[in-house]
């Protein structure tokens, strides 16, 4: 039995490989998934498992430039049929930005979606698109992914302070619950053992604004002469709307694994050792 890896250079693609080491890896590069006649080539007839961690996350980008919806909805919907076609499982991975963020309590799988911006409406239409095209579908959503591999706020933020950086500005009434890649991975794994499909929501424990984030990520790596400034988000303007609270519900998870996620602020700390221990040595002064 194979099992692929779509966007494998990425955070969550790198992740994947670690928690699959016998799967067949395609980097963006190797392979774009928008091209179906490559895609079908990559795919051999004895695929049983395709884990989908391609897309596109440039959400300002998406509010103008229609090309996410190639990437994050119609290659979808041409994946999970030729899943189908070779009775191989199709993992898709989704966001939170589905959701409006007007909530009042975490958002469970089932709960009504109204998504506010064009990234989020993408996505959500990928998941429809998966669904209806595929047969066996595990849709995982997930929120504000930090890891190796890829641009991710936690590493802006640091890379900031590195180069100099000492007064940031973060938005700090925006919630979520942050997520590890590697633990977003091990997730996948841990579902995919339980033969479970359908939609389930990973995130590690505890809520956070984006400046309780970065400011614990600045504190940890020992910058005690950063100030971080909370601000709100009108002070901090985007192209794209971002829902102001999309908590993501992860009891379903819970029940079906067994096992709670560990807190944010415990994968960030494997996270910065991680980014630590691949930094490039400084020469010796």
């Amino acid at each position: 039995m194979q099992t692929v890896i779509l966007g494998a250079g990425g955070m969550l693609g790198r992740a994947l490989g670690r928690e699959f080491p016998e799967a067949e890896r395609f980097t963006r590069a190797a392979l774009d998934i928008t091209d179906g006649v490559a895609l079908r080539g990559a795919l051999a007839p004895d695929t049983r498992l395709v884990l989908n961690a391609a897309a596109d996350t440039r959400v300002d980008a998406a509010e103008t430039d229609p090309h996410h919806v190639v990437v994050n909805v119609v290659a979808v919907g041409a994946l999970a049929a030729l899943c189908r076609k070779l009775d191989a499982t199709l993992v898709h991975v989704s966001t939170d930005y589905v959701f409006s963020g007007k909530g009042i309590r975490p958002y469970r799988e089932d709960d009504p979606v109204d998504p506010i911006n064009a990234y989020g409406r993408a996505k959500l239409m990928g998941e429809r698109r998966a669904f209806e095209e595929g047969d066996e579908v595990l849709v995982l959503r997930t929120s504000w992914v930090f890891g190796m591999g890829g641009v991710n706020f936690v590493d802006t933020i640091l890379k900031k302070v590195e180069s100099g950086a000492r007064d940031l500005s973060v938005v700090n009434d925006q919630v979520a619950r942050p997520a590890y890649a590697a633990d977003v991975a091990r997730a996948i794994r841990q579902l995919l053992e339980k033969r479970v499909t359908g939609v389930v929501h990973f995130a590690n424990a505890g809520e956070a604004t984006w400046h309780e984030l970065a400011s614990e990520a600045i504190a940890r790596e020992g910058h005690a002469d950063v100030r971080v400034k909370a601000v709100s988000t009108s002070e901090f303007p985007r192209p794209a709307r971002r829902p102001r609270w999309s908590v993501l519900d992860t009891s379903l998870y819970e029940r079906i694994t067994g096992g709670a996620p560990r807190s944010w602020r415990e994968a960030l700390g494997d996270y910065l050792a991680e980014r630590r221990a691949a930094a490039p040595a400084r020469p010796a002064p």
